[in-house]
């Protein structure tokens, strides 16, 4: 399975400005700049979407777990919040916390925990936090 994301960037970092689609048109030329990331303008920013990427992918392999156990969620409601701190660097990514409520009919407190635990260490996102990553770069 691949699926794809696109972005396209005109003008300089401050005033330049962004838009970012997904292959499936669930987002469609949504506007994303500095100021939406690092000020309070609407729009979204890569974060955001890291975040709510993490979120869906957390919530739905947690589904998988409860399933092995024979187990469904009436609920899962999950929330990532990604950090972006200044570093030597520049920027990075330094931290995601994920905060997930769930209603799962049957379950122990234990086994929810044994399973959350394992969720966040097996969710195809969560290993992406720490994937190699591979660069094809292009001029036009």
């Amino acid at each position: 399975m691949q699926h794809k994301g696109s972005a396209i960037w005109s003008g300089d970092l401050k005033s330049g400005e962004g838009h970012v689609s997904t292959e499936s048109g669930a987002l469609k030329d949504n506007a994303y700049g500095f100021k939406t990331r690092f000020e309070d303008t609407p729009g979204t920013n890569p974060e955001e979407l890291v975040g709510a990427a993490l979120a869906s992918c957390y919530a739905m392999a947690m589904s998988l777990g409860l399933g092995e156990k024979g187990l469904k969620a009436d609920e899962i409601a999950a929330i990532a919040d990604v950090t972006l701190s200044k570093v030597d660097s520049g920027f990075a990514v330094t931290k995601v916390h994920l905060d997930v409520t769930a209603k799962i009919p049957g379950i122990t407190a234990e086994d929810f925990q044994k399973v959350a635990e394992a969720t966040k260490m097996n969710c195809p996102i969560s290993k992406l936090l720490t994937a190699e990553i591979t660069l094809d770069a292009k001029l036009k």
